[in-house]
């Protein structure tokens, strides 16, 4: 469609919402500090219990968190140091040990002369890496895969400041699809997100934004932030912001103020098909996080519950299981979004280089 159709389009029934993960790909799992050494974590990534851990060195690791003996979960046992000085997981049912790299180390009831090469049992590994204070996940679609992913975890601009000024984090009860669009969705604004501090259903404005493709996702391109969003105004000077999005589920948005920056990560990592963990970080070296933290926080915190209120509400309707209407220009990230989703499976089954299918344009709407 060109710029500015306004014709409706439903979503096809083969790419509805709401079903099918991406694979081979990289997932934000927690925060660096969240990872403790020797402290073994459970979490869950597309359905998969994953124990995610830093070994005594500090290098984190992650394994799937199911003792394949009975199925205790492995996160609920011990990290100890064997013999030979390596590191294992002990399980907490019957002291079955696996190394950091998932391979099985020991069965404590095994006696002399029960002859078992223990070490062919293993428990599946999962890529981990940390990156800027981020610790991301690989999640293959081979089960079987043992190797070590073919690309890096992305690198975000705005990193600055230290350690994040801000961290939150809420569960919505949605499947990632839905989580997604809500969070690019740019029309929601005056309707969600009323507050005398940022805006009011009475201060609509035309927009027109221009997009471009990016990495694995696209981007608004830097330009100045809307007059009728307040929050804004307390970084003072002439603030330019771009917003980027790239698939799985991460959104950022990098403010420039002078030499002062402020980036806004959003982490969007699917718990299971009906649960979404939304994790909303904040870095910057603006002296307005040093004196105003306090407001910023509270308000950023009203602003994700409030997203959070409104996918609770949206749930109402989708438990009927309908096709979504979307219109152009609005909803045009809506469909980018799973144009990416299409073409990265395409090309993860093929073998193939991604081919972002987004092109440039400007988007108008009234918000």
């Amino acid at each position: 469609m060109a710029d500015g159709d306004t014709k409706p389009a439903r979503t096809a029934p083969e790419t509805k919402f709401g079903r099918g993960f991406l694979h081979d790909i990289w997932y934000f799992a927690a925060l660096a500090s969240d990872l403790k050494p020797g402290k073994l974590q459970r979490y869950e990534i597309l359905g998969e219990p994953i124990l995610l851990s830093r070994d005594r060195a500090g290098k984190v690791y992650a394994l799937r968190d199911i003792c394949p003996h009975r199925a205790a979960p492995l996160s609920a046992g011990r990290l100890v140091r064997e013999a030979d000085g390596r590191e294992a997981v002990e399980c907490p049912y019957h002291g079955w040990k696996f190394g950091t790299d998932g391979a099985c180390t020991a069965i404590p009831s095994l006696v002399a002369d029960q002859a078992m090469e223990v070490s062919k049992i293993r428990v599946r590994r999962y890529p981990a890496a940390e990156s800027q204070g981020l610790v991301f996940v690989w999640i293959p679609s081979d089960p079987r895969f043992d190797g070590e992913p073919p690309e890096p975890p992305p690198v975000f601009p705005g990193v600055v400041g230290g350690g994040p000024k801000l961290v939150d984090r809420m569960d919505f009860d949605s499947h990632i699809d839905h989580a997604v669009v809500g969070l690019m969705d740019p029309a929601h604004g005056p309707y969600v997100h009323q507050q005398w501090w940022w805006r009011s259903s009475k201060s609509q404005h035309e927009k027109a934004k221009k997009f471009e493709p990016r990495e694995c996702g696209f981007a608004m391109v830097r330009h100045e932030p809307s007059k009728n969003s307040r929050a804004y105004a307390i970084l003072g000077g002439q603030p330019l912001t771009e917003i980027v999005f790239r698939i799985p589920g991460l959104r950022w948005e990098h403010v420039t103020v002078g030499r002062r920056q402020v980036l806004s990560l959003t982490c969007l990592t699917p718990v299971n098909e009906g649960r979404t963990r939304i994790t909303q970080i904040v870095w910057s070296d603006h002296p307005a996080f040093f004196f105003l933290k306090p407001f910023i926080a509270a308000g950023a915190r009203a602003f994700l519950r409030q997203d959070g209120d409104m996918v609770n509400l949206q749930n109402e309707g989708l438990r009927y299981d309908p096709g979504l209407l979307w219109i152009d220009d609005a909803d045009r990230q809506a469909k980018w979004y799973q144009q990416l989703k299409r073409e990265w499976a395409a090309s993860r089954k093929a073998g193939r280089p991604f081919q972002n299918p987004v092109e440039p344009a400007v988007l108008r709407w009234r918000s």
